[in-house]
């Protein structure tokens, strides 16, 4: 599992790609690859909770998002190996 913060580097450009962002991330969450996305407060990026099974195709995945690919935002990639959840989230741990 994946924890992914998208912390802003030039943020004036963010609306111009807005739509292009949100469709890249439309694409994850039906792909399966993303859980949990969301905006890291106050407004300083964002970040999404990913399932990919590899770093090397979760950076791919990342490296597509077009505020990736623009340097809207500066991706950082953290993994973790999850040990223990909420049984609702039980599935995380397979």
């Amino acid at each position: 599992m994946f924890l992914i913060f998208l912390k802003f580097a030039d943020k004036s450009r963010a609306p111009d790609l807005m739509a292009a962002h949100n469709a890249w991330l439309s694409q994850g969450f039906d792909d399966g690859a993303f859980l949990v996305s969301g905006t890291l407060q106050p407004g300083l990026g964002g970040a999404i909770l990913a399932t990919e099974k590899s770093r090397a195709t979760v950076e791919a995945r990342i490296a597509a998002d077009p505020f990736v690919a623009q340097g809207v935002v500066t991706p950082e990639i953290h993994e973790i190996t999850a040990s223990k959840a909420n049984p609702r989230l039980d599935f995380l741990l397979a």
